[in-house]
């Protein structure tokens, strides 16, 4: 087994230089969290050659360098993507950047719909899936970061079904009002490319829980505690909070460079307090919102001037993007006005430094502020503020955090504010500055043990751990799938039977639904295969429908069939005259549907459908989540109606019915006497109304479950095309 680690950017990155090229560490949570992991591997009882990185190496390279820079990055356990600067201005500098990244972080005025870089964007994610479709079978373990990659877990999915795939997102993911602002058909595909993965990660359980409703009101499927029924497999949305490398952040902050650089800036801010802010220059940190915080902490509260300085730190980032060179004019422009304004001969408020720093002057810079200043507008989990923690050893400082960044969930120690309300920052920097010690201590003992027990190795772990049991759980639906072998014992028993009788039933199992429930007729296909079924010598076929028997008979009164309608209440033998099951009263109906009438004025899109001796309500075409929820409180009602009226109001797929107690699809089946006239019996269906069907046969029938769920079936197909194929080769074999 091999474990793939597929990512936007490769851990290291090529500088060129007069035509050569040296390698550098690339910079990022993601590649310092899942690089400390690697290392964790290399340094465990595991093969040392178990992983490989692919992702892009940062540059663009002539064609001929190809080759020779995929060889000597092979030593190293890497495979290089290789992408054009033109490619990749649309793909990273375009839609990544321009349209995912504004998008996912609620900044939509910011975000750019362009049909050409979406379609780059596509381009990109099927290279990538080349490259891992290459190297990866389905033993090796393959796992996805970032928005970058989006559509590659169904692209991978599409080419190898088995894979084990997993995708984790390290940016927010939005709540359904803002992903909807997306042209329809890329939401769909990013959802469905998400949905190939067996096991999608987020950061928190509001990330989660959006994802959720997207899938839900777009693509329709819910989900029952994190799990997605899709229609070949189980998928697992789950929560991982990201963690960070908490033993090097604690023993790095105290060795002897560190402590270098530690001494060197107590020097320079001596006297000081020091409230340090360094980010990422991005317009979703809150930079300026900081700025203009502090900027009123210092016209609330004169006695602190002269005796606190921010040390502003911000990372170059995106250079050449509009948008990050406006808002460097704009941090540029406050800082002066603040200084100016605030500033004397002896004290400077705000020291900026608009640059990298290596590693050592970083854990020095945590070690001598008083304060870490964290204001994301919108941030998937903040890392800087577990790495602030970390590197405080003697667990004194105060985190000021944003409560719109993931990490507020797990750092609930932290002074939490609103990094829109300036008042709340300047707030919680005087009392941050005023804290006791032991208050400090208090707090960041509990934050640091947190931190220790779920850092990066464990975020890996489990999320492994978590894809090895969704994929196990798949398995177990997997030994119920009707595969070759089994296929071919149902078809050799078909064979030597002489008697036949095959019950099917109709939506969801010969033909896909559909939000108009009178669009789903038999197509031309449908007909002639039932019509060669039915017609072999021997078969008895049986159309089981929760249907009206005035629809079923206008499809199939030319075929030689049977017809159950309304799940049992009207059966129609092969030559014979429709007859009701059991004398049945409806004087009910008049009772219940006024209350119909009340839920279907209340949910747009829903109807009720009145049959014979049943009422079916529909809300296929109405929003999916208030769906469910108006349809959750019809059904209590009616169940609180019809709790003595010999009636019973059940939830189907997008439906509620309500009929008479007694008769159901069970009691039809057995009205064909089935265990003594026929030696081979076949049953398929996909809903809830079928389970009764599955309960009556014998213990010598195949039953057949459509779709990958939990079923007193024997056996398990994908999808209605199966279904197709299965009756098909029936009629073909000898």
């Amino acid at each position: 087994m091999k474990l793939f680690i597929v990512s936007n950017r490769l851990p290291v990155t090529f500088e060129e230089n007069g035509g050569d090229y040296r390698l550098k560490k690339s910079a990022g949570g993601l590649v310092t969290g899942i690089s400390a992991y690697l290392e964790s591997m290399n340094t465990s009882s595991l093969d040392k050659t178990n992983y490989n990185w692919i992702g892009w190496p940062g540059i663009s390279f002539p064609e001929k360098k190809e080759k020779e820079i995929k060889e000597n990055l092979s030593e190293y356990k890497l495979t290089p993507i290789f992408i054009s600067e033109k490619i990749m201005d649309k793909f990273y500098f375009g839609f990544c950047n321009k349209t995912v990244w504004p998008l996912f972080h609620y900044f939509p005025a910011y975000t750019v719909y362009d049909n050409e870089m979406w379609e780059t964007y596509r381009q990109v994610n099927e290279k990538f899936c080349d490259s891992v479709c290459d190297m990866a079978d389905e033993n090796d373990i393959i796992w996805i970061h970032d928005y970058h990659l989006l559509l590659l877990p169904g692209m991978i999915r599409k080419r190898k079904p088995n894979a084990k795939i997993g995708f984790f997102l390290h940016i927010p993911f939005p709540h359904f009002e803002m992903f909807r602002l997306m042209p329809d058909a890329w939401r769909k595909e990013i959802l469905n490319g998400m949905l190939g993965a067996d096991l999608s990660g987020f950061h928190t359980y509001d990330y989660s829980r959006y994802f959720h409703g997207c899938v839900l009101k777009i693509l329709g499927h819910d989900n029952y505690l994190g799990e997605i029924q899709m229609s070949d497999r189980i998928v697992k949305v789950e929560t991982f909070q990201m963690g960070i490398d908490f033993n090097n952040f604690d023993m790095n902050s105290n060795n002897e460079k560190t402590n270098k650089e530690v001494e060197k800036l107590k020097r320079s801010f001596r006297g000081q307090k020091v409230v340090l802010s360094i980010d990422r220059l991005d317009y979703t940190k809150g930079i300026v919102n900081r700025m203009k915080g502090f900027r009123k902490f210092l016209e609330l509260n004169p006695d602190w001037h002269g005796k606190v300085t921010m040390l502003a730190v911000t990372v170059p980032s995106r250079i050449g993007i509009e948008k990050y060179s406006q808002m460097k004019r704009e941090i540029d422009e406050l800082i002066g006005k603040i200084n100016g304004q605030y500033g004397t001969m002896n004290w400077t408020p705000i020291i900026y430094q608009y640059r990298s720093f290596h590693d050592e002057f970083l854990l020095a810079l945590y070690r001598i502020s008083d304060v870490a200043l964290i204001t994301p507008l919108r941030d998937g989990m903040n890392l800087i503020a577990k790495e602030y923690i970390a590197s405080r050893s003697d667990c004194t400082g105060v985190l000021i955090l944003s409560e719109m960044a993931g990490a507020s969930k797990e750092m609930i120690e932290a002074l939490a504010i609103n990094p829109n309300h300036t008042e709340d920052i300047a707030v919680s920097l005087k009392t941050a500055l005023e804290m006791s010690a032991a208050e400090q201590i208090k707090r960041n003992t509990a934050v640091r043990k947190r931190l220790k027990s779920n850092d990066v190795i464990a975020w890996a772990n489990n999320f492994i751990l978590a894809l090895y049991n969704i994929k196990a759980k798949q398995r177990t639906f997997e030994k119920k799938y009707l595969d070759e072998k089994i296929k071919s014992g149902l078809i050799a028993d078909y064979s030597r039977s002489k008697k036949r009788i095959i019950f099917l039933d109709y939506d969801g199992t010969l033909v896909p639904f559909d939000d108009d429930p009178g669009l789903s007729r038999p197509d031309k296909d449908l007909l002639e295969l039932l019509a060669r079924l039915s017609s072999t010598s021997g078969n008895h076929v049986v159309v089981i429908s929760g249907r009206d028997m005035k629809t079923l008979d206008e499809w199939f009164r030319q075929l030689n069939v049977s017809l159950v309608a309304e799940h049992g209440v009207w059966i129609k033998k092969k030559f014979k005259k429709w007859k009701i099951a059991q004398k049945l009263d409806d004087g009910w109906k008049g009772k219940i549907k006024p209350v119909l009438d009340n839920y279907t004025n209340l949910l747009a899109g829903s109807f009720y459908e009145e049959k014979s001796h049943s009422i079916v309500w529909h809300f296929r075409k109405s929003d999916k989540v208030y769906g469910e929820m108006v349809a959750n409180e019809l059904t209590d009602s009616l169940k609180n109606i019809t709790s003595r009226m010999n009636l019973q109001a059940l939830r189907g797929k997008n439906i509620v019915e309500i009929r008479n107690i007694g008769i159901d699809k069970g009691t039809a089946v057995k009205d064909f006497r089935i265990d003594s006239n026929y030696d081979f019996i076949l049953s398929i269906g996909d809903d809830w109304t079928d389970e009764d069907m599955f309960r009556a046969l014998p213990s010598n029938a195949y039953s057949i479950k459509v779709g990958m769920e939990k079923s007193y079936s024997k056996f398990n197909l994908h999808n209605y095309q199966e279904v197709r194929s299965l009756l098909k080769e029936l009629i073909n074999a000898k």
